[in-house]
């Protein structure tokens, strides 16, 4: 059974000085060294593509300090309960056809019921018939339930540290960092994929930057998949007004997760919409290798699929084979 490492108790493979000695080096010199590990590790020039759909929106009881789907805000979002079968399937063989390999599920939920996920179960057994690989996001989850989403078929579960321990109490106050942590263990312990991330653009300094990343690189193992998030502001939300973050502070973002994490699927994630297609070139020099494709993430917009398909001709990239099993085994 694997046993996540919690930094700040045992020796880090990385620590925070290590990481900020990596955000300062001069961008030619953080470029090279992270499309050199990236190379050591994955296909050059290939990227996996995902779909993500909110399959239950809004009425989130949560207060994280980003999210439209929080009902503590008034914001554009609209509560709707978990979508039908009939209506999940349909995006997922769309999203298929149009060459996504994994299907993503998102509900906005504190933490599922057991009635809840039998829902869920019905929708993740059904898109991995379609021969999809199958991620869910539903919050923290209670003992049990992972191992009954593994028992699914369930490939990856999502949850997202969203930032450092030391800057978390400025995000979230209605639940705790272990919360994340103790739900991440039970994803590892039931034998799941973990696909954990965070934003950046929150407000935070540069070395609560290097937290986030000495947090997750430091897990043992680190996740399969990292998603790294530029903040989306959305009016009614307290981060609306959150101060722009330097494009090139994104890219060494990237840069310094692909080198301490040289195995995981680095995921451009949510963002894309507002970048100029020269930082999203640039991140995938620092070794992003993962979107989400599709005109919209769970409630805030995504390039077209036209969009990124004329990026990748103009960059020679290609979607990565569905089958090529890029795991963490060879981490360290």
């Amino acid at each position: 059974m694997d046993t996540y490492i919690r930094h700040e108790t045992l020796t880090p493979t990385w620590s925070i000085p290590a990481i900020l000695d990596l955000f300062a080096l001069p961008l030619n010199d953080l470029l090279l060294r992270a499309q050199t590990v990236h190379r050591q590790h994955h296909p050059a020039n290939a990227v996996q593509m995902s779909r993500l759909l909110s399959i239950k929106t809004g009425a989130c009881p949560e207060d994280c300090a980003y999210c439209p789907q929080s009902s503590r805000y008034a914001t554009a979002v609209e509560e709707a309960p978990l979508m039908p079968l009939a209506q999940v399937m349909a995006a997922a063989r769309k999203a298929k056809d149009a060459g996504a390999q994994r299907f993503c599920m998102g509900a906005a939920w504190r933490s599922p019921t057991e009635r809840q996920l039998d829902g869920v179960i019905e929708h993740v057994q059904a898109v991995k018939g379609l021969g999809l690989e199958t991620c869910v996001t539903l919050g923290m989850l209670k003992p049990g339930q992972a191992e009954r989403l593994k028992e699914a078929g369930l490939d990856y579960y999502n949850h997202n540290l969203d930032t450092s321990r030391e800057y978390y109490h400025e995000i979230i106050h209605s639940r705790t960092f272990d919360d994340r942590l103790d739900t991440l263990q039970r994803v590892r312990d039931a034998g799941l994929k973990v696909c954990c991330g965070g934003i950046v653009g929150l407000g935070e300094s540069r070395e609560v930057r290097a937290g986030l990343i000495a947090t997750l690189a430091n897990l043992a193992p680190y996740p399969e998949s990292v998603p790294i998030n530029q903040l989306v502001k959305v009016p009614g939300t307290p981060l609306a007004d959150a101060p722009d973050l330097d494009p090139l502070e994104f890219v060494r973002t990237i840069a310094v997760t692909r080198i301490t994490m040289p195995a995981t699927v680095v995921r451009l994630s949510a963002g894309r919409e507002s970048m100029h297609d020269s930082t999203q070139a640039l991140c995938f020099m620092a070794g992003a290798n993962s979107i989400f494709q599709g005109e919209q993430l769970l409630t805030t917009p995504n390039p077209a699929l036209q969009a990124d398909k004329d990026l990748f001709d103009r960059l020679g990239l290609r979607a990565m084979p569905a089958d090529t099993g890029i795991t963490c085994l060879d981490q360290q």
